[in-house]
């Protein structure tokens, strides 16, 4: 015997071999449609017996093998079951004989035949016959199963017969030597007479009985006649029959102990069949009870138990019987197919390593030469038992074996397809999915050098099938799951097979369906680049709109009436953790930062990296980036413009590498850190750009509220001078630009300011809204310094009890009461060289010019955006008053005051009161100047009950008092000061002269005599 049957289990034993082949031109379809209907008959209760028959049905069966039927019987075809089509009745003879020549090659063994004839009718077809049965076609053929179970009691009717005829002891007749194909040559000239020889016979003999009576549903029979066989042939030393003895004995014992079945499917076949009663399903054991209690078997239960092996014996008698098998050279068919029988045997003890003995005996037994179709089927059929046994990866390793197997070189047309489909099925025993998600859950299973094999083996005979979108797929799935374990070199290799197989068929994130209903998912590049963080970030600060505050205030809320619920709060913290606590606005360009690096040991190329979005209509602006080789955390900036409002969600991006389309899900990114997904997207608003008259400015502000400031300008003013800006306001935006808030604030100082430093109408500007899209309008802003023009430490250099003569005019004692003395005095009139240095501080002041917009939909909504200006300011000093003196004029109600002006600038400059020529003063010069004005009764500048009321604080009241003597003393006495080169610029008096210009309080001929003193104020207050 030649051919093994791998299929075979334990309880085929007992099982009836029938044949069931076609005669003539039969179409495959029809030929298995009729084939499907008769082996569903496989088993039957015999009339009159408790008795079941099992059969055995093929479709294919080498006449050699049919030669080893007197060795076990379960290889021997009794029955033969022909199917052909005849449609004329002169076909018939033809066929008929073709029926008989087919006959002819299982004539020896065969116990009964039957033809279907399909499509004759007619006379022919109406004779009755029993061993033919005429069909007019495939659809009208009802009786078919009858026939078949009616052809199964004639083959019991013979072997029943032949049972009883060969267990009969026919004391003087002479057993015959059974033998098997290869030992016949050998036994020619032995003496028949001797002891040894006729033992021989009836072990053998006994063996065969056994057999007979296992398949006629005999079960004790046959463990009796196994035990004498068994005996009678260890003593004659005939260790081949001795072998399949013992082996006889395992297959009664375990169809006894395991009535399942050990083939997996023979418990559901024998479940099944028409012809069976409903308590069949128990009639399969010989000796079961009936329904009256009476046991139908001639044996007892207690006598099958003593003569049937127990389990662990089983296994013993398999070893010793495959052990006597390998003695014998051309009998390496019976012992694989006793050790796969074995092996189905230990897979239901769950003895899987003892099971494992049995397949690595099973590997090693040699055979005739193998035709490679036999190869793939041992090689597969050894990686099904390990898989049965739970050896995996042994299953696998074999599965890959047969797949090799179907490309050998020696074939000549190489089943790729079939190589794909075995290959497909060993990668759960390497622990390989082709599910990319699998390789996110914790550390990496499996060999991983032996996967990487199995996954290039994959994509070459993808590629020898002709597919090369599966090409792709599973190198794009090598690239993405054992990156980490590629070396340098193979990293290089296998992007560049990559990029050759996507010139022809680019990689896409679409589903891939195999034709045996495999599906196989996309492989996004998550690691090309690998992405670390990804945060979504704020519009611009002149571009991040905010909410005007409602009537009810900004701490109402109609979630929830209570401040704190511990049911709630932890959702509100998942929201919270998701949500993003700014807003985007709709038509404005979105960013979304991302930090990736590049894994690989070359620059990396990413085509048309864009973001993934739901919830909002979204336009995502693609961009390409080039990554240096290992290049680190490097950021990237992914762009998008939201069409729509609500609320949108960043769910992942998208990318192109090596010519893979990808979509990376921020959910299946392992390790990522981001600060939330979804923000708020609300209706558009207008987007104001200013351009302004005055230069940028390097230093930008930063005022202590932390607000930023998207433009900043500088100017350089003397003190006094007034200087216009003009800002161009330009709606670059898509909506309407409807509303217009303009505000200043004076950065911290210490210097003092007077009067407002900037000054604006906003009406004309108004009038031109509303501003539609890239219309621009005007907007002027005066900016005006006004600091303190008095040197008050030189002053009190020449201050003394007595007073002065003309040169110095007396000033009033009160002074020192205000000004606290320095330390070090100068000389009033420093040397020339010095006198440009001493006045020539340079101060600093800074204000923001805020612009509140808003317009189109937003504007509707409550939403506004804010555009802040930074104004730096140089204020140089330009003139001072270092001493102020008066002289008597002809009435007491004036007097002439006396001025010295130090000129700070580096400029000439000329100064002039009202009514007064002008005094040319030079670069660093200090004259003196004399102005005749009437003096001033303060007590006429009185302020009002409710400035009073207004100003609780007596300070505060003696400071705004103070200012409105200097707004009259400004009125009366306008001083100027000219630089031809920059323009006129009004400067005035320090206040400290109230005290020379204020009207005496006696006068002749006044009835009141009051004496009247007043503190002089100790700055300097200058309007423009």
């Amino acid at each position: 015997m030649s051919v093994p049957d791998y299929m075979q289990c334990a309880e085929d034993h007992q099982t009836l071999l029938v044949v069931v082949q076609p005669v003539g031109i039969v179409s495959e379809e029809n030929f298995f449609r009729i084939y499907k209907r008769i082996s569903s008959v496989s088993q039957i209760n015999v009339r009159d017996s408790q008795r079941v028959l099992y059969i055995r049905y093929r479709h294919h069966y080498p006449p050699e093998n049919n030669e080893w039927g007197d060795f076990q019987t379960h290889r021997k075809v009794v029955g033969l079951i022909t199917v052909t089509d005849c449609f004329s009745a002169k076909d018939w003879p033809q066929t008929f004989e073709k029926f008989h020549v087919q006959k002819e090659i299982y004539g020896s063994t065969l116990y009964d035949s039957r033809l279907f004839v399909f499509g004759l009718q007619g006379e022919i077809a109406e004779q009755p016959r029993t061993d033919v049965a005429f069909y007019p076609n495939y659809d009208e053929c009802e009786s078919v199963e009858k026939r078949i179970e009616d052809f199964i009691e004639s083959l019991f009717i013979v072997l029943e017969s032949k049972r009883l005829d060969r267990a009969t002891d026919k004391s003087g007749d002479k057993i015959p030597l059974l033998c098997v194909p290869f030992e016949k040559k050998d036994f020619v000239g032995l003496d028949t007479d001797s002891r040894h020889y006729k033992k021989r016979c009836q072990g053998r003999m006994r063996k065969h009985v056994g057999d007979l009576c296992l398949q006629a549903g005999m079960l004790q029979d046959s463990l009796v006649h196994y035990h004498m066989s068994v005996e009678l042939l260890r003593s004659v030393n005939d260790f081949l029959w001795l072998g399949a003895a013992l082996e006889g004995l395992c297959s009664a014992s375990v169809i006894y102990h395991y009535p399942g079945g050990t083939g997996g499917k023979a418990g559901v076949r024998r479940l099944q069949g028409t012809s069976l009663p409903a308590d069949s399903g128990n009639r399969h054991r010989p000796g079961a009870l009936t329904t009256n209690g009476i046991n139908a078997d001639t044996s007892t239960e207690i006598g099958r138990a003593k003569n049937c092996l127990s389990p662990e014996d089983i296994i013993d008698k398999y070893k010793e019987a495959i052990s006597y098998y390998s003695k014998y050279k051309n009998a390496g068919v019976i012992e694989l197919e006793a050790c796969v029988k074995a092996v189905r045997v230990l897979a239901i003890q769950k003895r899987s390593m003892e099971a494992s003995e049995f397949l690595q005996n099973a590997v090693y037994i040699n055979l005739r030469q193998l035709s490679e179709e036999e190869k793939i089927q041992r090689y597969s059929i050894l990686s099904e038992l390990y898989e049965l046994i739970g050896f995996h990866r042994k299953s696998a390793f074999f599965k890959r074996v047969a797949a090799m197997q179907c490309v050998a070189p020696s074939i000549a047309e190489p089943g790729w397809r079939a190589c794909y489909k075995l290959l497909l099925e060993t990668l759960p025993g390497y622990s390989l999915s082709l599910d990319p998600k699998d390789f996110n859950k914790g550390t990496h299973r499996g060999w991983a050098a032996v996967q990487m094999r199995l996954l290039h083996e994959l994509v070459y005979a993808s590629r020898r099938m002709g597919n090369p979108a599966l090409s792709v797929r599973h190198l794009s799935f090598l690239l993405q799951t054992m990156l980490d374990f590629l070396s340098d070199q193979e990293k290089k290799d296998v992007t560049q097979s990559l990029e050759s197989y996507t010139s022809k068929c680019p990689g896409t994130m679409e589903l891939i369906s195999l034709p045996d209903g495999l599906n196989l998912p996309p492989v996004p590049f998550t690691k090309l680049p690998i992405v670390r963080r990804v945060k979504l970030l704020n519009l611009p600060a002149s571009l991040q709109p905010q909410k005007m505050k409602s009537l009810l205030g900004q701490s109402m809320s109609t979630k929830s009436p209570f401040i704190y619920s511990p049911i709630i709060a932890h959702n509100r913290g998942e929201e919270r953790s998701k949500k993003i606590d700014f807003q985007w606005v709709q038509g404005d360009v979105c960013e979304v930062q991302l930090m990736v690096y590049n894994p690989m040991p070359f620059e990396l190329r990413v085509e048309n990296m864009g973001l993934i979005t739901s919830g909002v209509e979204f336009e995502s602006l693609p961009a390409a980036l080039s990554l240096p080789a290992e290049s680190g955390l490097y950021p990237v900036t992914l762009v998008g413009v939201p069409q729509s409002t609500g609320q949108i969600t960043i769910n992942g991006y998208h990318t192109t590498v090596f010519g893979v389309f990808s979509d990376c899900l921020l959910d299946s990114l392992p390790g990522i850190k981001t600060n939330g997904s979804t923000v708020e997207v609300i209706p558009a608003l207008p987007r104001l750009q200013i351009s302004t008259s005055l230069p940028r400015s390097a230093r930008t502000l930063q005022p202590a509220s932390g607000d930023e400031i998207s433009t900043n300008v500088s100017v350089q003013l003397y003190n006094g001078e007034t200087q216009q800006l003009d800002i161009k306001l330009e709606n670059i935006g898509s909506e309407p630009l409807e509303t217009l808030e303009v505000t200043s604030k004076i950065l911290a100082t210490k210097e003092k300011l007077y009067g407002d430093f900037l000054s604006w109408k906003l009406e004309e500007t108004l009038a031109q809204f509303p501003l539609l899209p890239g219309k621009t309008a005007t907007f002027t802003v005066n900016i005006k310094v006004k600091l303190d023009f008095s040197c008050q430490e030189n002053l009190l250099q020449d201050l003394n009890d007595d007073g002065i003569s003309v040169s110095g005019l007396p000033l009033s004692s009160p002074f020192r009461q205000v000004v606290k003395p320095r330390v070090d005095s100068k000389p009033a009139n420093p040397p020339e060289g010095s006198k440009a240095g001493d006045f020539s501080h340079v101060k600093t002041l800074e204000a923001i010019l805020n612009f509140k917009y808003s317009g189109g939909p937003g504007h509707v909504d409550g939403f506004y955006r804010n555009l802040s200006l930074g104004i730096h300011v140089e204020a140089e000093p330009s003139v001072f008053f270092t001493r102020v003196s008066t002289l008597p004029a002809t009435s007491t109600r004036q007097c002439h005051l006396l001025l010295d002006v130090f000129n700070s600038t580096e400029h000439e400059l000329t100064i002039s009161a009202k009514s007064n020529e002008e005094l040319i003063l030079h670069a660093g010069e200090c004259q003196r100047m004399a102005i005749q004005v009437d003096k001033f009764n303060f007590e006429s500048i009185s302020e009002s009950p409710a400035e009073r009321t207004q100003f609780t604080n007596h300070k505060q009241l003696e400071e705004e008092r103070q200012e409105a003597r200097g707004l009259e003393i400004n009125s009366k006495l306008d001083i100027h000061w000219n630089i031809i080169s920059f323009g006129s610029v009004e400067g005035i008096l320090n206040q400290l002269v109230l005290e020379h210009l204020q009207l005496a309080p006696l006068q002749w001929g006044d009835p009141r005599k009051e004496i009247h003193f007043t503190n002089a104020h100790e700055h300097l207050l200058s309007y423009l």
